[in-house]
């Protein structure tokens, strides 16, 4: 258990060399629209954000690793791959998932050697597959043994993690808002957990429209801090 706690503490640490902090996923086209500039407005669109698009996309995507995984089921994982990346219409997004998916693939043959990571990297090397980090996330998870919420749970609060402090960053607070929306958002992150489970397949992808614009439109602003 302590083995097994130590692991997804480090995998979910936002140190983990990812790269992932160098996306906000459209939060910088809130901030220079001034619709984000303060705590209450950080935590509504990291609310929105978990919500409307993580949970319908990364989050289903996890569940829908894990169960492929328990099924040992191989190209149901690499038809999921495609679907996330087709599925995906702004550039910019579907690029950030693709950097840090292989890059949380290569890191994790670095770390534990994983053959079914080996075979994803071949795939994505010879252009059979794109690389996202929810996949291999969770085949880290899997090879661990991670219990299948906890597993869940500890990527949707990395991601969140990150983007709190992205923000931190990008609008900018104090260190302690950017902890308090944390803390505060501990509830929604458990009750979206407990959503993903019930979700269908046919509901991947099913993203808020506004988030997905300013994706879209992070692309054209003159001055950027984040590469999404």
């Amino acid at each position: 258990m302590d083995s097994q706690l130590l692991s997804i503490l480090q995998l979910g640490d936002s140190n983990f060399p990812s790269g992932a902090f160098s996306h906000s996923f459209g939060l910088e086209t809130y901030i220079q629209d001034e619709r984000i500039h303060n705590k209450e407005t950080f935590f509504e669109w990291i609310r929105i954000y978990l919500e409307k698009q993580l949970a319908y996309t990364d989050g289903l995507a996890c569940r829908l690793t894990l169960e492929a995984l328990m099924n040992q089921n191989a190209p149901e994982i690499w038809n999921l791959d495609r679907k996330l990346f087709v599925q995906n219409m702004p550039e910019e997004t579907r690029q950030a998932n693709r950097r840090i998916g292989e890059r949380l693939v290569v890191i994790g043959i670095d770390l534990y050697s994983i053959p079914l990571l080996e075979d994803y990297l071949r795939k994505i090397r010879k252009k059979e597959a794109f690389g996202h980090p929810a996949i291999a996330f969770m085949i880290i998870c899997d090879f661990l043994k991670i219990d299948r919420n906890r597993a869940i749970l500890t990527f949707l609060y990395s991601t969140i993690g990150t983007l709190v402090q992205n923000g931190v960053r990008g609008i900018p607070l104090g260190q302690t808002a950017g902890q308090r929306i944390l803390l505060e958002i501990h509830p929604l992150l458990l009750k979206t957990v407990k959503r993903i489970q019930a979700l269908e397949i046919d509901d991947l992808g099913a993203v808020a429209p506004g988030i997905e614009i300013a994706q879209m439109r992070h692309e054209k602003l003159h001055v950027r801090l984040f590469m999404s």
